[in-house]
């Protein structure tokens, strides 16, 4: 299919990951993709192998400058947006008798700041055609409680709570605002935490067993990116195997 023809998307956390493989899918239909990632040279290699008019962009999304100046080349390369895809987070494991206000912080302003700066800038680039698509992952950890990880949970709590007020927002600019909630993914970044070790627990939870892989969530998001979602927004969709049922 090429859904995405014609389509500019930009992909916060594309360098590696489910923000990579969100980027690939986009551009294989068709998107002219713009990688965006604190890891500016992984960034211009997704880029590279998606190929066409796709290019990488180093952004702390985390800091407003950064973003502006993300978006502001967007508009000068690509001329508009039609599609914003928010993967870019932190994935932390601390207890919370460990957790400081400095960790805190650290997650939140990536997590959900980040968020708020991307569909800010995003959603005002994508008012001027009257058109779009933002898809922000939250996680099913907000609905598990899962431990060790407070601030994370609470940040993806907030990620799903902003993604449903944000779509009354746009919905007259006929943007559309839903969130991918993903279980646990096999991706580089949880391979470094100890979150590596809990697939087995996990597969005893899920309805359909076998461990999350990346390609297991981008349909999801395709969809939720296409025009065939026009007449869905403000929702939560639970891509997990079954895990968390509600």
């Amino acid at each position: 299919m090429r859904r995405f023809e014609g389509r500019v998307a930009v992909v916060s956390g594309a360098a590696q990951g489910m923000g990579k493989a969100v980027a690939l899918r986009l551009g294989s239909e068709g998107a002219t993709v713009i990688a965006a990632d604190i890891n500016g040279a992984g960034a211009e290699a997704t880029a590279k192998e998606i190929g066409g008019k796709s290019f990488g962009h180093q952004v702390d999304i985390g800091d407003p400058d950064s973003v502006a100046n993300l978006f502001g080349t967007v508009a000068a390369k690509a001329g508009k947006l039609d599609i914003l895809v928010n993967v870019a987070a932190i994935v932390p494991f601390v207890k919370w008798d460990d957790l400081t206000f400095e960790e805190w912080r650290r997650v939140a302003r990536v997590n959900y700041d980040g968020l708020y700066l991307m569909c800010r800038a995003g959603s005002d680039l994508m008012r001027k055609n009257n058109y779009g698509r933002i898809v922000n992952f939250g996680s099913n950890s907000m609905l598990a409680g899962t431990p060790n990880m407070a601030h994370y949970v609470a940040s993806k709590g907030g990620v799903l709570a902003f993604g449903r007020a944000l779509a009354t927002e746009l919905g007259a600019h006929k943007i559309t605002v839903n969130t991918v909630m993903p279980g646990l993914v096999d991706t580089e970044g949880v391979q470094t935490t100890p979150h590596k070790d809990a697939f087995d627990f996990v597969e005893m939870l899920q309805a359909i067993k076998g461990h999350g892989k990346p390609k297991d969530i981008v349909p999801a998001v395709a969809f939720l990116a296409s025009e065939e979602a026009h007449w869905i927004t403000g929702q939560a969709l639970n891509v997990d195997a079954g895990m968390v049922r509600y």
